[in-house]
C-alpha cells in the first residue's frame, strides 16, 4: 500500500536536529522523499508497523509531529503531481 509519511521535527536545539536526521534517514530507507519533510512510501503491513514504530521513538512527542495518510493499493486515481519535480513510478526499483 503507498502511505504518505511526512514530520515536522523542531530543529530550536542540536538534540532536535538530530531527530530530524534519523527521522529522515529512516524515511529514506523506506520511500522516496517527495518534498522537504514528505514520503511516499510503498509498504506492507509488516513494514508500515515496524517503520511507525521506529518513527514514533525518534520524535519527541511534544514538540514534533509525525502524519501517516494511508492511500492504499489504489493510489493512482488519488495522487495528482504537478510543477518542477518529475514523478516516479512508486512500484517501481528504489535505489538505496
Amino acid at each position: 500500500m503507498l502511505v504518505l509519511i511526512t514530520y515536522d521535527v523542531s530543529t530550536q536545539d542540536a538534540a532536535g536536529k538530530a531527530r530530524l536526521r534519523k527521522v529522515a534517514k529512516e524515511c529514506v530507507n523506506y520511500g522516496q522523499r517527495v518534498q522537504n519533510s514528505v514520503f511516499e512510501c510503498m509498504l506492507d503491513a509488516s513494514q508500515l508497523l515496524l517503520l511507525k514504530n521506529r518513527l514514533v521513538s525518534l520524535i519527541n512527542e511534544k514538540e514534533d509531529s509525525l502524519r501517516f495518510y494511508y492511500l492504499g493499493n489504489n493510489y493512482r486515481t488519488k495522487v495528482e503531481h504537478f510543477g518542477s519535480k518529475t514523478t516516479y513510478e512508486a512500484e517501481g526499483i528504489l535505489m538505496i
